[in-house]
């Protein structure tokens, strides 16, 4: 009776979180709502509080693994963005083909995603089509694209996608295993909507925008390659010294401190703080960061009381075929959020049935982290573009949808041909 009631619970707060707009309630809120009233109601439920308690904090360090992780690569990002770093790459682009332009911002996109993630780079690359391109009806193609190609390029890297730093952490994937094993499928996810597009914008043009000077190009480069090269180190740094991938990201976050420190030491206390670590903190998303722990939270107690478990097992029993069950896990993801929905599969699976680098986990990174661009709002990406184009629902619904879902059909095809290729 009590699983029931967490259940209800759940969907009760996932479906308020899908209606944030409506509501005018920040979607952070009804997560942490939700997840302390899941809890609250198993700790009703345990005959041992202790144990209860145990299993709480126990979650939490998980779930505080993957926050701190998050927290010091928006924290990096931000550090890069107050520096102009980003203008290095838009100031690079000179032509005015549109489809030259496509393949770029789409490439860029892709490459960018996976180094970063998917939602700072989809901000950061919308910002770029809202500076090359001044006709509304044509930029949103060029972002529709940039949604696809952020989501797909985040697949394929434990840093690109939340579900698969999270899928990192938690042990079912490693970074060399998901790069290789996933790579070509998120190509051809992005290839097949991109040559569509191209044929669409074949010779036209743009009128070329004033180029941006760059305020202080040295120190933009410095904290651009630092920041960047830091964040590549990470997976690398995890796979010497065996500490959890956080540990690599503070150590980081640290060495970028240190850096933006020295290179402002000369200046004066108020423009040091313009460029500090400490604003970069003050700036960055807090209410993701609870959005996380409240879903995270919530998530947790419906694998402690069992619920997954059951699920699982009703999974394995009714679905036999792990490809179905990874793409109906994919096309779920378009209309629920991806990062709960990972954490669901996580906690429905264990390791003991499909162990480290199994391929069902590697499956469930492309088909969870591409299947969001099928719905705008399917995705962290999706929305943020949705926010700052004022993209209508309808309109990517009618124009973009059947693409993105071409795109995940061929991504599902490469994957299933590459591991009958390869046994």
């Amino acid at each position: 009776m009590l699983n029931c009631i967490i259940i209800i619970i759940f969907v009760a707060g996932y479906f308020g979180i899908a209606i944030e707009n409506k509501l005018q309630v920040d979607k952070a809120a009804t997560a942490l709502v939700t997840g302390v009233l899941c809890w609250l109601i198993y700790f009703f439920s345990a005959s041992s509080i202790a144990t209860s308690e145990s299993e709480l904090l126990h979650h939490l360090g998980e779930i505080a693994a993957v926050l701190f992780f998050l927290l010091g690569a928006m924290t990096i990002v931000e550090v890069v963005d107050s520096h102009n770093g980003f203008n290095i790459i838009t100031d690079s682009i000179h032509t005015r083909s549109k489809t030259k332009l496509l393949i770029l911002v789409t490439v860029i996109t892709f490459i960018l995603s996976a180094i970063l993630d998917n939602l700072t780079t989809a901000i950061v690359m919308t910002s770029l089509c809202g500076k090359l391109i001044h006709e509304k009806k044509n930029r949103i193609w060029f972002v529709s694209m940039v949604i696809i190609a952020a989501n797909a390029g985040g697949s394929w890297s434990p840093l690109g996608d939340v579900t698969t730093t999270m899928l990192w952490i938690g042990g079912q994937i490693t970074p060399i295993s998901i790069i290789i094993k996933t790579l070509l499928p998120g190509i051809a996810v992005v290839v097949i909507p991109l040559l569509i597009l191209v044929l669409k914008f074949k010779n036209q043009k743009f009128e070329s925008s004033e180029e941006n000077k760059l305020k202080h190009p040295a120190e933009s480069n410095i904290i651009l390659f630092t920041g960047l090269g830091l964040l590549i180190l990470i997976p690398v740094f995890s796979a010497f010294t065996r500490l959890p991938p956080f540990m690599g990201m503070l150590l980081a976050l640290g060495i970028m401190w240190f850096v933006s420190s020295i290179l402002h030491l000369t200046k004066r206390a108020e423009e040091r703080y313009k460029y500090s670590v400490a604003r970069a903190l003050r700036e960055i998303d807090i209410s993701s960061i609870l959005f996380f722990l409240g879903i995270l939270l919530a998530v947790s107690a419906l694998q402690s009381s069992g619920v997954l478990r059951q699920l699982a097992e009703f999974t394995i029993n009714h679905i036999k075929n792990q490809y179905i069950t990874g793409s109906l896990f994919g096309i779920t993801s378009a209309l629920i959020d991806n990062v709960p929905l990972v954490a669901a599969v996580q906690g429905m699976f264990s390791l003991e049935i499909f162990p480290t680098d199994h391929v069902f986990w590697e499956f469930i990174a492309l088909t969870t982290g591409t299947g969001g661009s099928i719905i705008i709002i399917g995705s962290a990406a999706g929305v943020a573009a949705m926010g700052i184009e004022k993209i209508d629902f309808f309109w990517y619904l009618k124009n973009i949808s059947w693409l993105a879902f071409i795109g995940f059909l061929s991504g599902i095809f490469i994957f299933l041909m590459q591991q009958w290729f390869t046994g």
